[in-house]
């Protein structure tokens, strides 16, 4: 009888540690998210857009807010980043302040203080403070880049 009684308390134990086994496997790692913002970070100041198009969601839905302007889809966003990186485009984030916000094993929110030196060809580049929002989708090939959210901090230069 004590061997069906210890059988009777390990199944539900045994039971709760696979699922918070898997709850924890399955978390999304911030770290991971992290590597991929430094990813987009560097393909632009590379102006490098085949590798700023494989960090960005594949999707109609893909949406940044760009001086006002809404532009909408990764093929979209791609002909303004190369129109960009013409001119002088350059990124520098504050890391220190990096955060990431979980919404659920599939999506996150980050924000981080940026600097962007822009300027157009043959122009004198300016230093413009922002706060960057992005918002990440899992996808069956990782983390991407489903939303840019880059808001000027008003009055603020480097």
């Amino acid at each position: 009888m004590k061997n069906v009684s210890r059988l009777a308390l390990c199944v539900p134990v045994l039971a709760l540690v696979t699922i918070l086994t898997r709850t924890v496997v399955a978390e999304p790692r911030e770290d991971e998210i992290r590597r991929v913002f430094e990813r987009f970070v560097a393909a632009q100041n590379a102006h490098n857009s085949r590798a700023v198009e494989e960090l960005l969601l594949d999707s109609p839905q893909f949406l940044w807010i760009t001086r006002g302007i809404p532009v909408w889809g990764r093929a979209a966003a791609i002909k303004r980043f190369e129109s960009l990186f013409a001119g002088t485009w350059r990124l520098e984030p504050d890391m220190r302040e990096f955060k990431v916000v979980l919404r659920d094993s599939r999506v996150a929110q980050i924000f981080v203080p940026i600097v962007f030196t822009i300027g157009p060809p043959g122009q004198v580049a300016q230093d413009t403070r922002f706060l960057m929002n992005q918002v990440l989708t899992k996808s069956d090939s990782g983390w991407r880049i489903s939303s840019i959210l880059p808001v000027p901090v008003a009055g603020a230069t480097k």
